[in-house]
């Protein structure tokens, strides 16, 4: 087995940390603003992300995305969760089941978000509807010539800044679950509340509400009923690319905390030769190895002809509850090798403290990547902890 990067993934990780330098360099403001950077930054950002072919890095070349792999993806994403603020949603990255979409929708919606023109945003969670989909009471009534939605969905990231929502309801009188294309100037649809969470993203998680929403038959996504599916498979992706924004959120922290030991001197030395400092130092470069290591493998193994979707999803809660988890402890230990500057929000280990604490929680929270592990264990055994044989 061969691990090394290729000549095309080294040049592309090094294109990512390039970008991601340049982001880098509107953390204070985005963190002093406490949300959306001016709209013509973003747009010039957006174009930098286009020009170093990282954008929409999961749609296909011949659309206008980058069309890179899935490990590919990984590679970038690693990079982007180096930034804080949430910057990497500036790179947009489209929900990867817009690609179902017909000829017609994909003209329509995803070709412009592609070209940083449009943006998108997924509502799934509700009020009663959180790590369980299937308690969601959005529902979608059938009326001349499509549906008429009514609910309420919360937590929509990025839904601020989107022009049109996924809307995942349930369908007609046996309630399929189905996702629609809905735009955000649709009369009915309001967006109620932004709430202020504890990290202070570029973009928010509004609330919205729907009334009596119209949405033609035309824009309906995939089939109705198919809506759990392919928001399994969104989750799937979306799953690692956490992963990897965490290794690199845990990477950038680890940095700065080895720098800050080697330079930081009390008692007439270094604290970095202190063993107690020196174990946390270890500790935290075992935790990033090991979880880049094993998210990496996932990707690779998704890229894979003929790959099982049931064995992939587990392991992609695999990985999103390893490195989620194992980030938090990285920049908590971080935390406290910086001492008091830690604490303050100028630096960027704190920022990433109260950033990376959400990552245990969206996508599903740690308990349910355990249920979708523990569930994979008990219904196919323990096939989801080997390699693929060929």
């Amino acid at each position: 087995m061969d691990f090394r990067y290729t000549p095309e993934q080294a040049d592309l990780k090094r294109r990512a940390a390039t970008y991601t330098a340049l982001l880098m360099r509107y953390e204070d403001q985005a963190e002093q603003a406490g949300g959306p950077l001016p709209a013509d930054l973003v747009k010039e950002l957006a174009r930098a992300a286009i020009d170093a072919g990282v954008y929409a890095i999961n749609m296909p070349a011949e659309w206008g995305g980058a069309g890179l792999s899935l490990l590919d993806q990984v590679i970038v994403e690693e990079e982007f969760g180096k930034a804080t603020n949430c910057l990497w949603d500036i790179p947009w990255r489209p929900a990867n089941v817009l690609a179902h979409g017909t000829a017609a929708q994909r003209e329509k919606y995803l070709l412009p978000v592609i070209r940083a023109e449009r943006f998108d945003a997924f509502a799934v969670t509700e009020p009663g509807a959180g790590s369980d989909p299937s308690s969601g009471s959005t529902t979608a009534t059938r009326t001349d010539g499509g549906w008429l939605l009514n609910g309420e969905k919360w937590f929509v990231t990025c839904g601020d800044i989107a022009d049109f929502l996924l809307v995942q309801a349930d369908a007609g009188p046996d309630r399929e679950p189905t996702l629609f294309f809905v735009d955000k100037e649709a009369p009915g649809l309001r967006m109620t509340r932004v709430p202020a969470f504890m990290h202070s993203a570029v973009n928010g998680h509004p609330e919205f509400t729907l009334t009596d929403v119209f949405v033609a038959d035309t824009d309906v996504l995939g089939e109705v009923g198919q809506g759990y599916e392919l928001t399994k498979e969104w989750f799937t992706d979306e799953r690692l690319m956490i992963a990897a924004r965490t290794v690199g959120a845990a990477e950038r922290a680890l940095q700065l905390a080895r720098d800050w030991a080697v330079g930081r001197e009390q008692f007439g030395r270094p604290i970095a030769e202190f063993q107690l400092v020196q174990g946390m130092l270890a500790d935290c470069a075992v935790d990033i190895a090991v979880n880049r290591a094993y998210t990496h493998q996932v990707a690779w193994e998704a890229d894979q002809p003929g790959a099982d979707p049931k064995t992939l999803h587990a392991k992609a809660s695999t990985a999103k509850l390893a490195a989620s988890e194992a980030a938090g402890r990285v920049i908590d230990r971080c935390v406290q090798i910086f001492g008091g500057r830690g604490y303050d929000r100028s630096y960027p280990v704190e920022r990433l403290y109260r950033e990376i604490r959400v990552d245990r929680i969206w996508e599903g929270t740690s308990e349910i990547q355990r249920l979708i592990i523990a569930n994979e264990l008990i219904k196919r055994g323990t096939r989801a902890l080997a390699l693929p044989t060929r």
